[in-house]
């Protein structure tokens, strides 16, 4: 169970997929390198800097799944652009590459996949 947090303002969610390689030793440093102990100050402030509330990423196997959730006049193409310029981050991106079942040199918008609703109750 996980509990959502809540904000004083209106929010949107964006999720989006991606598959890791299907290679268990690189899932398991996947995964240690998004633990709060080893992930980047600079990645996760740039997350933030850009306007992103909250992100949660879920695996199941190979497969990842992000929920975002941002304030309601937040432009996901502008923060992407904005978040990609920031310090450290095409560092960071060109790190998971090696664990992510994407093209070499793919941007993040590439290798994330954004996920459509269809069912909401």
């Amino acid at each position: 169970m996980y509990v959502q947090q809540q904000y004083q303002q209106p929010v949107k969610r964006y999720v989006q997929t991606m598959d890791l390689r299907d290679d268990p030793e690189l899932i398991s440093e996947y995964r240690r390198l998004h633990s709060p102990e080893h992930s980047w100050k600079e990645i996760r402030d740039g997350i933030k800097e850009v306007g992103i509330l909250e992100m949660e990423i879920y695996i199941l196997g190979t497969r990842l799944v992000m929920i975002v959730d941002a304030p309601l006049d937040f432009e996901w193409d502008s923060a992407m652009q904005r978040l990609a310029t920031l310090p450290r981050q095409q560092e960071w991106e060109n790190l998971m590459a090696r664990f992510q079942n994407c093209s070499p040199g793919a941007t993040s918008d590439e290798k994330w996949q954004m996920m459509e609703r269809m069912f909401h109750l």
